[in-house]
């Protein structure tokens, strides 16, 4: 199967520039984003959890609000926009000591990642090709990338462990998405769609693609299992070295970097994105098992049992998000992608909300038991996933379109089956 480390296309290598950029401050914060807060600022575990929690939730609205707006005024302005508002408040954290600034601080820059990722996808459909699905399994792989480099980044803060060094961590996170937004100068406008014939919020009343919004959202909260629940454990139940947090994301960023296009090709229709989620939801069940089989060990049995529980979540991480770019696009109308991708978007705010709270209430409040049940709730969810690709695939007009995700006219003179080379 050929992959193309570089896209040939100008375009694509912007979005693929500026998303490299993003992620390495992304995996600075996702590395260590909580410890900051717990470590260095002293919060209790619990209230960086309820921060967190709420923080997705003012963000849950924004994103479908700000993807409609990239549909109607162009998304990469907005988009830009967006970003330099992640850096204005990522730096504030800096300035966060006690529960509310940490509040405040953080909801502007969840609101704004969920307005980035919702004005994001415009520019990913427009560019992306005939399957803008795969250009996204391809932008992922790149953002393992950044992740990775910003991982070995945090890791020297967690490990040095004084105030300078993770506010060092902070500052770095903030220029890079500074940085991204001044490197979308160079990607080419998106003029604006036509308005559309009918409801103005058509995703919010489009149920079907709500329940699929739903059921992506509450397997989204695997994202938190590696960015809070394993650090959190690691550090607090088990014997293994610190340094190891940034080693399990560095193992994960690793797999999605070699397998997220791979995976991403052969989920290349609804019906397989439903059996994707299913898998996806019964290789969460076992890593949880096995995280929660780490404590009490030696250092040594507990790295190693963190590390192969890494690698079977990252594969179910890896079936996961090629299921949500699948059924995302394939269910969205092309006038409306922002729109509706902002609404596939709750998903993720959902996660964002709930995710750290109830991690770190079943994880690392109940301990062992709490696992297994995480695991369960994924699985029960991975389950439910098909019969709700078949629900949505009802309301559709034909395969075709469910699977381009654009109208029958937007469909004429392309070749069927052709695929983007990323």
């Amino acid at each position: 199967m050929n992959i193309q480390l570089i896209p040939k296309s100008g375009p694509q290598r912007v979005l693929a520039a500026s998303n490299f950029v993003y992620t390495i401050g992304s995996g600075l914060h996702l590395t260590a984003g909580v410890l900051y807060f717990t470590q260095a600022v002293h919060l209790p575990a619990a209230q960086v959890g309820l921060g967190l929690g709420i923080a997705g939730l003012v963000a849950l609205a924004i994103g479908i609000g700000v993807g409609h707006l990239a549909d109607v005024y162009g998304a990469r302005g907005v988009y830009a926009a967006t970003l330099v508002v992640q850096a204005l408040a990522t730096a504030a954290f800096v300035l966060a000591d006690g529960f509310w600034p940490f509040v405040a601080v953080v909801c502007v820059a969840a609101g704004a990642k969920a307005a980035g990722l919702a004005a994001r996808s415009p520019l990913i459909r427009h560019h992306g090709g005939d399957r803008p699905q795969e250009f996204r399994a391809y932008l992922r792989a790149v953002s393992n990338v950044g992740i990775s480099l910003g991982a070995v980044g945090a890791g020297w803060a967690v490990q040095v462990g004084t105030l300078t060094a993770y506010r060092l961590m902070v500052a770095g996170n903030a220029i890079a998405f500074a940085l991204c937004a001044v490197i979308l100068v160079l990607l080419p406008p998106v003029a604006p769609g036509p308005a559309a014939d009918g409801p103005r919020w058509s995703a919010l009343r489009d149920r079907p693609y709500l329940l699929l919004t739903v059921l992506d959202g509450i397997m989204a909260v695997q994202f938190k299992v590696l960015t809070v629940a394993i650090p959190l454990w690691l550090v607090d139940f088990t014997a293994a070295p610190h340094w190891l947090v940034s080693g399990t994301m560095l193992t994960g960023t690793v797999i999605v970097i070699a397998f997220q296009v791979r995976v991403g090709r052969t989920v290349d229709s609804p019906e397989a994105g439903g059996r994707a989620y299913r898998r996806a939801g019964a290789a969460f069940l076992v890593s949880c098992a096995l995280v929660s089989l780490s404590a009490g060990l030696p250092g040594w049995a507990a790295a190693s049992l963190l590390l192969t529980a890494v690698v079977v979540h990252t594969v179910g991480e890896l079936w996961h998000a090629a299921a949500g770019f699948e059924v995302s696009f394939a269910f969205a109308p092309r006038h409306a992608t922002g729109q509706y991708l902002g609404v596939f978007g709750l998903g993720a705010g959902l996660a964002e909300a709930l995710g750290p709270g109830l991690l770190i209430a079943l994880c690392i409040g109940w301990g062992r038991p709490g696992w297994y049940v995480v695991g369960a709730l994924f699985l029960l969810t991975g389950l439910a996933a098909p019969a709700a690709v078949r629900r949505a695939g009802v309301s559709r007009p034909s395969a075709d379109t469910r699977r381009a995700g654009r109208s029958p006219r937007d469909c004429e003179g392309s070749r069927p089956g052709r695929r983007s080379r990323v």
